[in-house]
């Protein structure tokens, strides 16, 4: 269940599917105290998309650090990560 104070945040992911990118980025997530609160992930005709819904209330990295190294894994990875703040994402999506 939700809490409505959590700082909540949004992992996207998009590229080419290959082994392991699920489990880089969940390890990511674990070894920074950040806890997957939804996920889903599709694989179409080879292209590999998962979204995450993460509560980062115990983090204790910067937003914008975290941004940056899940950044650097996605180019480790051969694929896109994007971390936004969830607000910042709901308002996106209204424009």
């Amino acid at each position: 269940m939700y809490n409505a104070f959590m700082e909540k945040s949004i992992i996207s992911v998009v590229g080419k599917d290959r082994v392991g990118i699920i489990a880089s980025i969940c390890s990511y997530l674990a070894e920074n105290d950040i806890n997957i609160l939804d996920i889903t992930q599709t694989i179409v005709s080879g292209l590999f998309q998962m979204m995450m819904i993460c509560d980062t209330d115990k983090c204790t990295k910067d937003f914008h650090i975290v941004a940056d190294e899940l950044a650097g894994i996605g180019v480790d990875l051969g694929v896109q990560i994007k971390l936004q703040k969830e607000e910042i994402f709901e308002k996106m999506q209204r424009i």
